[in-house]
């Protein structure tokens, strides 16, 4: 039997170089805390959250070398909520990636699946919420998806080389219906890199978003559900030592939004018997970074967000003031804890739109007021 084994070990160590070399790893994020919320509806609230800074996941990613430099690739990658064990994103088994792809060092790489638009890869990382501090810090209702609240179904993208610092790159999403046009969505995007500088755009448009529950983003991904949406972005980032300062301007512009995901969907966002027949965001944002030690590190940002509601009961621009801050201490590599604080302001003018009242995204509801807070303290694992 010994012999037989030797043979056999011996047999696969020489037929070893025949096949293509590949790897698989598994990876993730547990990220829970303790939320207070000084007013959710009119009453203040003490609540377990899950995923806040890092949304808590696990995955696996993996390539295979095919020869002349192309490698196939894939992400499979699952959200869930710690507190409960559901699956995020609708209920979806790999909610946050799935794709399938071929990456070459010299063109580019082409993937197949659910992904994330140019929007998230180019600008999102160069804001506050798109980098280090997640949910709490994003722009209103996330109406420019840089924190990417939602995903493209049906996607073709592709990302090109670094060619000296610039890369770009796009995505396609197919409705997947007889209405080519309907529910589908595409979007550009780029970013240079020199030393310490760092600045991208990128511009994303979706047809009819969030109808009904196949194309490009569904009913149940949707941040708004519209007529069409578009939104454009640009912003730049510098790293001097152990501090990094940004700013990033987002232009959002929703026409004839009917519902938006985090009230319901769909959601009745007026009052009865009024049409929202515009939704526009203008969204300035000032962020630092900085790493006090290599445990330690703090974080801010500001945001002014400029809204425009055309409805028939009259038009508003609303202006509403978001000011986040964090502090994050790293235990070990792979374990840290965090503090995180966030406050939001709106004044100006106001219609019956519930978009007009105060609501820090990642809070069950909006406040009864023009103003609302919201403290975290949490405990984040990777692995």
């Amino acid at each position: 039997m010994k012999k037989k084994l030797t043979a056999l070990a011996v047999t696969a160590a020489f037929a070893s170089p025949v096949f293509a070399q590949s790897s698989v790893s598994l990876y993730g994020v547990i990220d829970e805390g303790l939320n207070y919320t000084n007013n959710v509806g009119g009453s203040h609230v003490y609540e377990m959250q899950s995923g806040y800074a890092q949304g808590s996941r696990w995955g696996l990613q993996g390539s295979e070398d095919l020869g002349g430099g192309t490698k196939a690739l894939f992400q499979l990658e699952n959200g869930f909520d710690v507190n409960s064990g559901r699956l995020g994103q609708g209920g979806r088994m790999f909610g946050r990636q799935a794709f399938v792809g071929l990456s070459n060092g010299q063109y580019g790489t082409v993937t197949f699946g659910r992904q994330y638009d140019s929007m998230v890869d180019y600008v999102g990382p160069l804001t506050s919420n798109g980098n280090w501090a997640g949910y709490l810090f994003s722009h209103p209702y996330d109406n420019d998806n840089t924190d990417n609240s939602f995903r493209l179904d049906n996607a073709v993208k592709y990302a090109s080389p670094n060619f000296a610092g610039l890369q770009f790159g796009g995505a396609y999403s197919f409705s997947n219906s007889t209405s080519f046009a309907d529910n589908r969505a595409y979007s550009l995007g780029a970013q240079y890199q020199r030393g310490g500088l760092l600045v991208a755009a990128a511009y994303l448009q979706a047809d009819h978003p969030g109808d009904g529950s196949a194309g490009a983003i569904t009913a149940n991904d949707a941040s708004f559900i519209a007529q069409r949406m578009r939104v454009f972005g640009a912003g730049i980032n510098y790293t001097f030592g152990p501090a990094t300062v940004g700013f990033v301007y987002t232009n959002s512009n929703y026409k004839n939004p009917t519902g938006n995901g985090y009230l319901g969907t769909p959601s009745a966002i007026v009052a009865s018997g009024t049409t929202l027949n515009a939704l526009k965001y203008q969204n300035f944002e000032v962020n630092g970074f900085y790493q006090v030690t290599s445990a330690f590190s703090l974080g801010a940002a500001y945001t002014l967000s400029l809204e425009h509601d055309d409805s028939s009961a009259g038009s508003a621009k609303p202006k509403i003031h978001q000011i986040g801050a964090m502090a994050d201490y790293n235990l070990s590599k792979r374990t840290d804890v965090y503090a995180q604080a966030a406050y939001q302001h709106v004044a100006g003018d106001k219609t019956n739109s519930i978009l007009d009242q105060a609501f820090v995204l990642g809070t069950d509801a909006p406040s009864s007021t023009a103003n609302q807070v919201v403290v975290r303290l949490a405990l984040r694992h990777k692995f």
